[in-house]
């Protein structure tokens, strides 16, 4: 089992980021379904539990989805494993600011694998250090990553910078803010931070380190892009209420539905990667 906490500082405010994070989540999963591939919906619904995160008494969005993504996965693991390991079950607790992530296989590695997302958003620098309030034990094994939308060292050159969703060239007409520079995190408000804690199990004797870490080696590679077109999308999501937000969700899980049967298998693959690039952010789409 490997832990690490993804730390990613964004120049936005906690409670524009919910309304931001759910738009471009949406907009997001149109890219990544089609031909068979990508999200299915099984269940959403609203929750009450103080299961989730015990201790606290949390009511929000749950939601059960699978996800199909055999031409996502590396070609290695499309020839060595079948389809059944192609198929990835999620269950979701959206209870912003916290939200939880719980990714399995049951087809294939049942309790063998899982990978766990925990995630808190909050208005500072990303120097807080345990706002999940986990353990002493977990806060032992977890290595702090610090991701800035700003850095593109992790992302695929020729696929991932695109001119409108570079914030180092972007500036919002709503909102002024943008391009950012190299010290933007500490020359410029807002800033907020969005803490996840990642626990990642695949357990396999011979490999089960090699493949925590190769599915650690996503996440900078994920949580970046998606950050960034979440910034450099505002101007569309900004002064949306949140009753637009829900039609649209609306309108994209409907989309979603139609792309997964008839139309072509497309966006991001994961040459690099062992999940699906949209799981863990996909936990916001509405029904």
């Amino acid at each position: 089992m490997i832990i690490k906490e993804y730390r990613i500082l964004l120049p936005l405010e906690v409670e524009k980021y919910q309304n931001g994070q759910l738009w471009s989540v949406a907009e997001a999963s149109k890219q990544e379904t089609g031909g068979g591939e990508g999200v299915e919906i099984l269940q959403q619904e609203t929750f009450t539990s103080f299961e989730v995160r015990p201790g606290h008494n949390l009511s929000g969005i749950y939601a059960h989805k699978l996800y199909h993504l055999k031409s996502k996965m590396p070609w290695i693991v499309r020839k060595l494993l079948p389809d059944s390991a192609m198929i990835l079950d999620e269950e979701s607790w959206n209870a912003y600011p916290y939200c939880k992530t719980i990714l399995t296989n049951p087809g294939y590695m049942k309790k063998d694998f899982y990978i766990i997302v925990e995630t808190m958003h909050v208005q500072d620098d990303g120097t807080s250090e345990n706002v999940l309030n986990v353990s002493n034990d977990i806060l032992q094994q977890r290595e702090v990553v610090v991701l800035d939308i700003y850095q593109d060292g992790h992302l695929n050159k020729k696929t991932d910078i695109k001119p409108d969703t570079n914030p180092r060239t972007f500036k919002s007409i709503k909102t002024g803010r943008g391009p950012l520079t190299v010290d933007w995190s500490k020359t410029t408000k807002p800033v907020m931070c969005c803490y996840k804690l990642v626990t990642a199990y695949f357990r396999r004797t011979g490999c089960q380190g090699k493949i925590e870490n190769f599915i650690h080696g996503s996440y900078p590679r994920l949580f970046i892009k998606f950050h960034r077109e979440l910034f450099c999308w505002i101007d569309k999501w900004y002064d949306l209420t949140m009753e637009d937000i829900r039609k649209h969700e609306k309108e994209t899980a409907e989309n979603l539905r139609k792309q997964i049967k008839n139309g072509k298998s497309h966006g991001m693959y994961a040459d690099s990667c062992f999940i699906n690039p949209l799981f863990e952010e996909k936990e916001y789409l509405i029904d």
